[in-house]
C-alpha cells in the first residue's frame, strides 16, 4: 500500500516524517486558500528534500503548474478542482510527471465522467466532496466504490485517522485497484504540521494487518 502524507509546509516537520515515517509520497499544496499553502519562497527548502512530492492543485493554470514542478521538484501533480480531459492531455504532453485527478465524492460516482482522463492520469483519487476542496476529515461512503469499473489504480482520502488502516485493508481485498492511502488533517497538530507518532503508528497498523491477510 502506498503512503502519501499529504499538507506538509514546515521543514522541521518535514524531516522527521521522512526519517522516521517514510512516506511514498509528501503532498505539497499549492492552493492559496489552504490553511496549508506552501509559498514559492519555501521551493529552495524544499525542492531537495529526498521523498517524492506531489504537488496538488486547484483550478491553476498550466503555466502555473509547469513552473511549480520545476521549481519544487514535483514528481507528480494532483489536480484537485474542475479541470477537464482535455487540460489534462495538454499537461500530460508537456511533462513527465505523474498525473492525478481528484474525484469528489459526494452520495454517488459519475464513473462514465471519468473515463475521458484514463489516457492520461497515472491514477485517480478519490476525496469527499468540499467547498475547501479537501482537508475536511470527513469521509465519504466507501460502498459508492464497490463498482469502481476501471484497471487503474486509485488513491483513498477523506477523513482517514490511526483506526482506519484495518478497514482501508479490507476494502483493497474487495477492490484490489486501491493502491494507497493520502493522509493529512486527521493526523495533524495544527495546519500543515502533522503528529509524526500517530503518523508511524498507522504505517504501523497497515503494515502489521497487512501480513496477517
Amino acid at each position: 500500500m502506498e503512503l502519501k502524507v499529504c499538507g506538509m509546509r514546515e521543514p522541521e516537520n518535514i524531516r522527521s516524517l521522512i526519517s522516521e515515517v517514510n512516506p511514498d509520497w509528501m503532498g505539497l499544496i499549492f492552493y492559496p486558500k489552504s490553511p496549508r499553502y506552501v509559498p514559492d519562497e519555501q521551493a529552495a527548502e524544499l525542492k531537495g528534500q529526498p521523498v517524492k512530492k506531489v504537488g496538488v492543485f486547484v483550478n491553476a493554470s498550466e503555466a502555473e503548474i509547469l513552473r511549480k514542478v520545476d521549481q519544487f521538484g514535483l514528481s507528480a501533480i494532483q489536480l484537485h478542482g474542475s479541470e477537464s480531459p482535455d487540460f489534462v492531455k495538454s499537461l500530460a504532453e508537456k511533462t513527465e510527471a505523474e498525473l492525478w485527478k481528484v474525484v469528489s465524492v459526494g452520495t454517488e460516482i459519475d464513473w462514465k465522467s471519468l473515463e475521458g482522463y484514463l489516457p492520461f492520469v497515472s491514477k485517480f483519487l478519490f476525496d469527499t466532496a468540499t467547498a475547501a476542496h479537501g482537508g475536511s476529515g470527513k469521509r465519504f461512503d466507501w460502498k459508492v466504490l464497490e463498482t469502481y469499473p476501471f484497471d487503474k489504480g486509485f488513491l483513498l482520502s477523506g477523513g482517514l485517522d490511526e483506526e482506519s488502516a484495518e478497514e482501508v485493508l479490507a476494502l483493497r481485498q474487495q477492490i484490489p485497484q486501491l493502491q494507497g492511502v493520502d493522509l493529512n488533517s486527521k493526523f495533524e497538530d495544527a495546519p500543515g504540521v502533522k503528529n509524526i507518532e500517530k503518523l508511524k503508528n498507522f504505517k504501523s497498523r497497515l503494515t502489521h494487518a497487512g501480513t496477517n491477510n
